[in-house]
């Protein structure tokens, strides 16, 4: 079963949209609307599904200490997960999901196929929820099928650059001639990042400048900044495109870099720590991540880093994912969990859980903020993580794409590690015809199994 995005467009919520231009016009409008009371026999209580680590635990069940502290509502009890993995095996396995919880876009599919959710545009814009004002049209439209809004968005995972600023030291590169970008830049070119790599490895030191992972989700942000596609459809894609003229021709241009033995880890490194490891022990110029990794990387205090957008080697391209909060389709009550859903999207306490460090609101207000900016804090350039936002891109609403990567990760990892000369040419149509048995496994059922095709050598 596939699902048809949309453009947020659709009647319900187009409605909501009017309808909150329409209340802001209002001379006569309650400037915070009442949370609508629903007339239906209430609960025992409310369940509240969180995921994340301790720190972001804690500070939702302060967000729910907060609403319990009203005798009027109905208690909420927390359900807890350490990640979306873990409480999706649960539900699978047959526990109930909560009456609102957290969920990632990546599982959207899933829970739309087990018809585990409802739509929550109309009974948010019934408690007057600003979404086109407060959210961006990109968040809201990754959570919209079927010309309904799914989920609400709560987070964003934009993947930046940090890097060390001991290995990657922008002043002593200028004093060297070398080409870095202006103090005062929004972004870099892809030269100014490879550069910048290959400053930071000096073998002497043991260090390496970067590492960039040989997934789909690695390679993205290259191949649509050079030009290229990913997939063949955004939202109904049958295979990779990886062998077209665009995408090949930014690979070529990435891989020169990724390929470079003494810039970047090789295998035999990196089974010995990962990436993560490297950069934390301070031997790794470069990683990719999102904001999550923050406070990790604030644990260390020998460790002085900062973030960067994903280079250019055209336009600005990076990929990342929406979090949620979702409405169970089996709530006893959809307008009390509505009204909780209203209390966990309010500004000062999704600012509450942004101070953890590991969540990038949605929410543009809390985005915006001290709460999530840090001033004074690691990493200097946090404004980086939302002007990313904006060149963001979220993989096509399948639920395969776990799959998928598993099955073109052999061609992937030839790519970027193989010795020799590389044949793009083969291996990128090998990624492609591989995706298909995945993607549109229709077209290849009498067809020979891609595993029966001979891998091209390094």
């Amino acid at each position: 079963m596939r699902f048809s995005r949309g453009l947020v467009a659709g009647v319900a919520v187009a409605s909501v949209l009017t309808t909150a231009a329409c209340t802001s016009d209002s001379s006569d409008a309650d400037p915070t609307p009442s949370p609508t009371t629903s007339t239906a026999a209430a609960p025992a209580n409310l369940t509240f599904g969180v995921v994340g680590p301790a720190p972001v635990q804690r500070a939702f069940r302060a967000t729910v200490d907060a609403w319990n502290l009203d005798p009027e509502r109905i208690d909420v009890v927390i359900k807890s997960w350490a990640d979306r993995a873990t409480m999706r095996t649960d539900v699978e396995a047959g526990a109930p999901l909560p009456d609102v919880f957290m969920a990632s876009r990546a599982d959207l599919s899933w829970l739309l196929e087990n018809d585990y959710t409802q739509p929550v545009d109309e009974l948010l814009d019934e408690r007057g929820v600003e979404f086109g004002d407060t959210y961006s049209r990109d968040a809201l439209e990754a959570l919209s099928a079927d010309d309904r809004l799914q989920c609400m968005p709560y987070g964003v995972t934009p993947q930046v650059i940090y890097y060390n600023k001991r290995l990657v030291d922008f002043d002593r590169m200028r004093e060297r001639g070398l080409d870095v970008p202006d103090a005062d830049a929004s972004g870099w070119s892809f030269d100014q990042f490879a550069a910048a790599a290959e400053f930071a490895s000096r073998p002497a030191r043991n260090t390496k400048g970067v590492q960039i992972a040989p997934t789909i989700q690695g390679l993205s942000p290259f191949i649509q900044s050079g030009g290229g596609t990913v997939f063949d459809d955004p939202e109904d894609p049958t295979s990779l495109t990886f062998s077209s003229d665009g995408s090949k021709d930014a690979l070529e241009r990435t891989l020169e870099l990724l390929r470079n033995p003494q810039v970047t880890l090789d295998e035999t490194q990196l089974s010995q720590a990962s990436a993560l490891r490297w950069f934390l022990r301070g031997r790794l110029g470069m990683i990719v991540g999102d904001r999550s990794l923050t406070p990790t990387l604030r644990e260390r205090s020998n460790l002085d880093f900062d973030v960067m957008p994903m280079p250019r080697l055209d336009g600005a391209a990076t990929v990342g994912d929406v979090t949620a909060l979702c409405m169970s389709a089996k709530t006893e009550s959809p307008g009390l969990s509505a009204d909780f859903m209203l209390h966990e999207l309010s500004a000062d306490w999704v600012g509450l859980v942004a101070a953890t460090g590991y969540l990038q609101p949605a929410n543009v207000e809390v985005a915006l903020s001290d709460d999530f900016l840090q001033p004074g804090r690691r990493p200097e350039h946090a404004a980086f993580f939302n002007s990313s936002v904006r060149s963001m891109s979220v993989p096509p609403l399948i639920d395969t794409l776990p799959k998928l990567e598993e099955t073109v990760a052999p061609a992937l990892q030839q790519m970027v590690y193989g010795v020799g000369v590389l044949d793009l040419d083969a291996l990128t149509t090998q990624v492609d015809d591989e995706s298909k048995a995945i993607l549109d496994p229709d077209s290849v059922s009498d067809s020979p199994s891609p595993s029966d095709s001979p891998t091209p050598s390094g």
